[in-house]
């Protein structure tokens, strides 16, 4: 098994091979016998127990028909004067009433089964979708920036689909199919002769031959039409996510050709899936008529010999008709076998990689004492070829604020990725309260550690739920109180559903300052000791910054934070400022000092100010021009009243 992806200094990882059918089974079968469920296990057992009951029900139908046949035969022959025992005339219709009630016990019996083992089935669902979704959480940031989202969730559903139709196939398709087949040959060798019995095992293997070069034949047709309708999906999510950015462009016809250019993909693969499937049927149909044809010649022959009654060649004919259905099964078990198989195939493949970020086996949890931040000549890079952190040093004191500035691309957010531990830096180290992160579990280290980021995403759920979603026990209260430091409670209170009120896809119906405070009420309400600010007023008009600055300052006091700012405004109360540039620290002190020094940090302050100058003069010009343009509007309408 390989990372989920392995960093490039470590090479290109290759692809893992595709586990073949035994195998699979192998990896598919804790899922499909419920361990430690005791009342599912007796399901098992019971749906088992009424299988068999069910198949020996459908041997016994055709012998049914065969008596009242045989019964019809002797009637019509009493009336031409041979002699019938008494009783004889009420026979037939008796042993129709037989075959009737036995036709009913066969179908009632195989319903109830199926009933029985349907909870069995949706808990091996259950149970691999959902470590399927708890592994792709465990899965590396590199691994989810390198995957689609439509993507992921197509495998995802596909292989739900997939080990349902494993389980019930398994179960309740391909074991009747083989106890069925199995009575079949016997009731054939014991009923008429050792004959019968050879030409329908040549029969079966010719058609279990056939279906499966056909299937073979169907399977890369099969895999391209799943590539593309994925491709499809993922096109039309991406397009979807990012409505607004396709209407600003006015690339609806753009979006509109990509999402039809996978789906001319989808339309020829799935064309050629119904083509093939067609030939398939068709071979399939022939080679069992040949059968069943020479079978009947047999029954035929055997009834002008005197060795058999009309009854024989009804019996012959209902067991082959019954055998055509397991036959049938037989070609579709193995087809929708191959194919289940191409579909969970995706999700064992996602299921057994490794985390590229794991703990280690004896890992302790992380001890908050100082809540001291120190990073410790860190060097990484995403790529080999392109250093982000070139040995960065820095500490941050307990209950202090220490503030990352620097140009785009400096490598400031890496910094927040690493303390986080979605990356390992190449060298160097980071240490939180005196402990190496690396030898201590993720999830501890995630709870000391509150974030409110650059780019907020809400959940599409309601306001409150989005806002407790900082510490999930809170009471109502705190989750108020949480919403009022992050100035958001009275928006709040104007919504007619409160804090009930939905905030939609990404949270797109509120505005990017509404949804930075959400963020900034959630990690107020997780309360951590360590606070990563990231960004975290980018979203929002000076005068809300001002508002948002001053409880981000409440927040941040007593707690060890680190600010990685673009507005240098934001920064200026720091007790230290870092000046990063080309992944080194190039600068570092307070505010007033560094302006004094002239150095990077003057230049971005100057650039940034005659910036905000030149937006605020912009401004007051367009508000003049307004005025401009309404006054003489209300010159005119007072001398019209004045006349």
């Amino acid at each position: 098994m390989t990372p989920d992806s392995a960093p490039a200094s470590r090479g290109t990882p290759v692809p893992p091979e595709r586990p073949g059918l035994v195998a699979t089974y192998r990896r598919l079968w804790p899922y499909l016998w419920p361990h430690g469920r005791p009342d599912l296990q007796k399901r098992v057992f019971l749906a088992f127990g009424l299988l068999l009951v069910a198949k020996l029900a459908t041997m016994v139908t055709p012998f049914t028909f065969k008596w009242a046949t045989d019964a019809l035969v002797a009637v019509i022959g009493a009336k031409d004067g041979t002699p019938v025992p008494t009783g004889l005339f009420a026979a037939p219709m008796l042993l129709i009433g037989l075959y009737g009630l036995t036709r009913i016990l066969m179908v009632g019996l195989t319903q109830v089964r199926d009933g029985l083992f349907a909870k069995v089935a949706m808990h091996a669902v259950r149970r691999l979708a959902l470590e399927t979704f708890q592994h792709m959480h465990r899965l590396s940031l590199r691994f989810h920036l390198e995957r689609k989202t439509g993507g992921l969730t197509r495998v995802l559903e596909r292989g739900r689909g997939g080990i349902e139709e494993l389980s019930r196939l398994m179960v309740l398709t391909l074991v009747p199919t083989i106890v069925e087949f199995v009575l079949v040959l016997g009731v054939l060798a014991y009923e008429f002769d050792w004959l019968y019995s050879v030409v329908v095992l040549v029969m079966v293997a010719a058609y279990l031959g056939f279906t499966y070069k056909a299937t073979e034949w169907r399977i890369e047709i099969r895999r391209r039409m799943n590539n593309s309708d994925t491709d499809a999906n993922t096109k039309a999510v991406d397009s979807l996510l990012n409505y607004e950015t396709v209407k600003y462009f006015g690339a609806e016809h753009r979006e509109t050709a990509r999402y039809d250019g996978s789906m001319a993909k989808y339309e020829k693969a799935s064309t050629q899936t119904y083509v093939s499937l067609a030939v398939l049927n068709a071979g399939q149909a022939v080679i069992f008529t040949i059968g069943m044809t020479v079978v009947m010649w047999l029954a035929a022959r055997d009834i002008m010999a005197g060795r058999t009654t009309i009854g024989g060649f009804v019996l012959v004919n209902t067991m082959l008709v019954q055998l055509s259905m397991p036959l049938n099964f037989m070609g579709m078990i193995y087809r929708e076998i191959k194919q289940a198989l191409i579909d969970i195939d995706d999700m064992f493949t996602i299921l057994h990689r490794n985390p590229e970020i794991a703990d280690r086996p004896d890992a302790p949890a992380l001890a908050i004492g100082t809540a001291e931040v120190r990073f410790e000549d860190v060097r990484f890079a995403y790529n080999p070829d392109r250093p982000i952190l070139r040995g960065i040093s820095f500490a941050v004191p307990p209950g202090r604020t220490v503030a990352i500035v620097g140009p785009s691309g400096a490598g400031k957010s890496t910094l927040s990725r690493l303390l986080f531990r979605f990356y390992e830096p190449q060298g160097g180290r980071i240490l939180v309260g005196g402990q190496d992160i690396a030898a201590v579990r993720q999830d501890s280290l995630r709870a000391a550690i509150g974030m409110v980021p650059q780019d907020t995403v809400l959940f599409n759920d309601t306001i409150g739920y989005n806002i407790r979603y900082g510490r999930w026990d809170a009471s109502e209260a705190e989750v108020r109180e949480a919403a009022r430091l992050a100035q958001i409670d009275r928006f709040i209170a104007s919504l007619p559903e409160g804090y009930d009120t939905p905030v939609g896809e990404r949270g797109l119906k509120l505005s990017g300052g509404e949804k930075q405070r959400v963020a900034i009420a959630r990690t107020i309400l997780k309360a951590p000791p360590i606070l990563v600010l990231d960004e975290a007023t980018s979203a929002l008009d000076s005068f809300t910054e001002a508002q948002i600055q001053d409880a981000l300052d409440r927040v941040a006091r007593g707690r060890t934070t680190l600010v990685i700012a673009h507005r240098l405004s934001t920064v200026v109360n720091a007790d230290e400022i870092l000046v990063l540039d080309h992944g080194v620290i190039v600068e570092r002190g307070g505010h007033a000092e560094l302006l004094a020094a002239g150095g990077v940090y003057a230049g971005l302050w100057n650039r940034q100010r005659e910036a905000d100058a030149a937006r605020a003069a912009l401004k007051r010009a367009e508000a003049e021009a307004e005025r401009e343009r309404v006054e003489p509007l209300g010159v005119r309408g007072e001398v019209v009243l004045v006349e």
